[in-house]
């Protein structure tokens, strides 16, 4: 069992592959309504990370604790599908959804994908192909909505509006989010906490007090930091889908 406010915690994980090490000594901890967002270089574990609290793949050493009964959504990267199997995006998401019929229809209308129905996959844009996938992880109600590289392939207009989409998500279902992300700077506005990895947590906190940290400035330069476009974004409130305000909260998120 995890304790009360958190979803899934991982403790003191270690990962060695083909001896090397992959994953030392790392901590993570998820909670409903907060989005965590994993930063680090390429090969630095955070895919590694993810599976390990998945259950997908069996730490060496340390535990995973997750929430009895939870549901966890998944939204991969990339989903290759094959140009020659025909297969429509109210199709993809039928797959995926043993829902009624209304409770799909109402996340095709929220993501604002239901002029793509009758699209074949593999003619989807960047930011139309995440959205979809996007769509298909809502489906199953997630309590912890799990993210590799959301934005990827997408323009950075479409990356930015992609963003707020997570957060207002968030405000709506009051799941956790956990995110996979090799950029720091369009997250800042979206994410509650990040924890930076190399192979070990390098830094964690609020963005603002990462994107300053000695281990965040060794990774990733300092002339990266001095260009990050920083946010504060105190969640008095909450949202719709759509962006709209729907009610007053006392905590916040920032």
């Amino acid at each position: 069992m995890t304790d009360a406010s958190s979803l899934v915690k991982a403790t003191g994980i270690e990962v060695s592959l083909g001896g090397r090490a992959i994953l030392d000594r790392v901590d993570l901890s998820v909670s409903r309504d907060r989005i965590v967002t994993l930063i680090g270089p390429n090969g630095a574990g955070k895919t590694t990370l993810v599976r390990v609290m998945l259950g997908l793949l069996k730490p060496d050493a340390g535990r995973v604790e997750r929430m009895r009964g939870i549901t966890i959504g998944y939204m991969p990267q990339k989903l290759q599908v094959p140009e020659n199997l025909p297969l429509t995006v109210r199709r993809f998401l039928r797959l995926a959804c043993d829902r009624e019929e209304a409770a799909c229809e109402q996340v095709i209308q929220e993501l604002g994908i239901a002029h793509l129905l009758q699209q074949p996959m593999q003619n989807l844009s960047g930011g139309e192909h995440q959205r979809v996938l996007l769509a298909r992880a809502l489906l199953r109600e997630p309590d912890l909505l799990v993210l590799d590289e959301p934005v990827q392939g997408v323009d950075v207009t479409g990356q930015s509006e992609l963003y707020a989409l997570i957060g207002r998500i968030r405000d709506t279902y009051h799941c956790g989010v956990l995110m996979i992300s090799h950029d720091l700077h369009l997250v800042m506005a979206t994410t509650d906490d990040v924890l930076c990895l190399n192979g070990h947590v390098c830094c964690s906190g609020h963005p603002e007090n990462v994107s300053r940290h000695p281990a965040y400035l060794e990774l990733f330069g300092s002339k990266v930091a001095d260009n990050l476009a920083v946010y504060t974004h105190h969640h008095d409130h909450a949202h719709d889908i759509h962006g709209n305000i729907i009610e007053k909260q006392e905590h916040d998120h920032g």
